[in-house]
């Protein structure tokens, strides 16, 4: 089986990437983190409970996954690839490179 390469998005290209792709933003960091700020109209769900969530998310609609650091993110992309999201990218160096306090 042969594995697809998650696409970077770079933090200052975010937005024209969400909207480019009509994307969903998937913040898959804790409840705590995302009480201190999160991107507007970002869907939340925690990398934990990811497996448990797959039904809430369209198959068809692109994701920017994004997290504190782009770490929890890219596996999180990872594994949506694995179970058949076709287009998924990962927020390069997550919240933090936005300069967001989080």
């Amino acid at each position: 089986m042969l594995f697809k390469r998650i696409p970077q998005v770079a933090a200052p290209e975010w937005k024209t990437w969400v909207d480019h792709n009509d994307a969903v933003i998937l913040d898959v960091r804790e409840p705590m983190e995302w009480a201190m700020g999160a991107l507007e109209g970002s869907e939340k769900i925690q990398l934990a409970m990811l497996p448990s969530a797959l039904g809430s998310l369209d198959t068809d609609k692109p994701i920017l996954v994004v997290c504190r650091s782009g770490n929890r993110s890219q596996h999180a992309a990872k594994f949506l690839m694995a179970q058949g999201y076709e287009k998924v990218a990962n927020l390069t160096g997550g919240l933090r490179a936005l300069g967001m306090a989080v």
